[in-house]
């Protein structure tokens, strides 16, 4: 995993999926209270990561195990997306669905927060996925393509192929994310 923190702003930590990236804010504090850098041109393209974001969208989760997931878009509208939690907390969830990745089909999960000020890049061709861990969760997200409604699919939430090891049962899930297809049933190629 590569690491880099510029000027004590933001550190980017390449995750075990390569292309997906943990950012981490570093907060400058004093007694009026603490000022973050979120975002910056400059260091994202440093990492060779996407800087156009066409959308900037929040959904907001009130009860504590929601789910939501597992989502993308289809090439020739895939989507890069920065995900973070501004408010409550998440595990925030991401599949490699690449077809020609080394790692198609695995996943790997983060714990983001209003606290921790971690922030996930998801490349294109992964699906994206959460569950609430407490009440009032608020997550934003960047995102670098419009939102295109025949693009817009997913992958099952509970899937075996991907065994994806959530907190709990989910509380609330939408009737759409309960029906998405199993990927051995699925001829979707999300990129």
């Amino acid at each position: 995993m590569r690491q880099s923190t510029r000027r004590g702003r933001m550190r980017f930590t390449e995750t075990e999926l390569s292309g997906a990236w943990l950012i981490e804010t570093l907060p400058m504090s004093d007694e009026r209270g603490s000022f973050a850098r979120t975002f910056c041109v400059r260091e994202y393209q440093e990492h060779g990561l996407e800087t156009t974001f066409v959308q900037h969208s929040v959904s907001h989760s009130v009860n504590k195990h929601t789910l939501r997931g597992m989502h993308f878009q289809t090439a020739p509208h895939a989507e890069v997306k920065v995900v973070s939690c501004i408010r409550g907390a998440i595990m925030d969830v991401i599949i490699d669905l690449r077809p020609h990745s080394p790692n198609y089909g695995r996943w790997v999960a983060y714990e983001l927060s209003e606290s921790n000020n971690r922030q996930i890049y998801i490349p294109k061709g992964f699906a994206h996925g959460f569950q609430t861990l407490r009440d009032e969760a608020t997550v934003s997200y960047l995102i670098s393509e419009f939102y295109n409604p025949q693009a817009s699919t997913g992958v099952r939430w509970d899937d075996p192929a991907f065994a994806i090891d959530w907190p709990a049962e989910p509380t609330v899930l939408s009737a759409r994310d309960r029906g998405w297809p199993l990927l051995d049933n699925s001829a979707i190629q999300p990129y």
